[in-house]
């Protein structure tokens, strides 16, 4: 019977009504924005928090950022990307990247359009990673958790446009 009700509720929901995701309870939806390359969208991305989110202090608060994907794409492929992307902000040693390749390949699996992933980051220790609500990985790291997250909040972020999307709908832009 609860699966019906469910199932039901979620049939009649309005067109872009979003269910909060479990992980996310905690925290309420600020800002959300779209990732288009050439203008194909790849992911739909939502940033979770308490309170408003500081553009320059943004890695020191507990946040979420929610990917929802519109396409199919390798896990293998998306750690690349986001240790390329991680690169813009610091550098990072050949050991080092090989071992954040290695728990992002644990973390992100191969995604098809619908699935989410979302990394909740815990200021000073650690991101969790959730794949469609379940728990994937954990990465006790606090550089590793502020130069992923800052793949989209940081001022070195390769889409500052998105960047100022999450950030200026959320808090204090810049």
């Amino acid at each position: 019977m609860r699966r019906r009700s469910a199932l039901a509720a979620m049939l009649i929901a309005p067109a872009g009504a979003w269910a909060t995701p479990p992980e996310l309870a905690h925290l309420r939806q600020l800002a959300q924005a779209q990732m288009r390359f050439f203008g194909l969208l790849i992911y739909d991305i939502r940033l979770w928090a308490a309170a408003k989110v500081d553009a320059q202090s943004w890695h020191q608060q507990v946040l979420a950022l929610e990917l929802e994907y519109a396409r199919s794409l390798s896990g293998a492929e998306i750690a690349k990307r986001s240790l390329a992307e991680m690169r813009r902000q610091a550098d990072i040693s050949p050991s080092q990247a090989q071992a954040w390749l290695s728990e992002m390949g644990a973390a992100f699996p191969d995604v098809k359009a619908g699935d989410r992933i979302s990394g909740l980051n815990e200021p000073g220790e650690a991101i969790s990673f959730f794949v469609n609500g379940r728990l994937q990985r954990r990465v006790n790291d606090p550089l590793f958790s502020r130069l992923f997250m800052g793949i989209w909040l940081s001022p070195q972020s390769s889409e500052p446009a998105l960047r100022s999307q999450l950030l200026g709908s959320a808090g204090s832009g810049r």
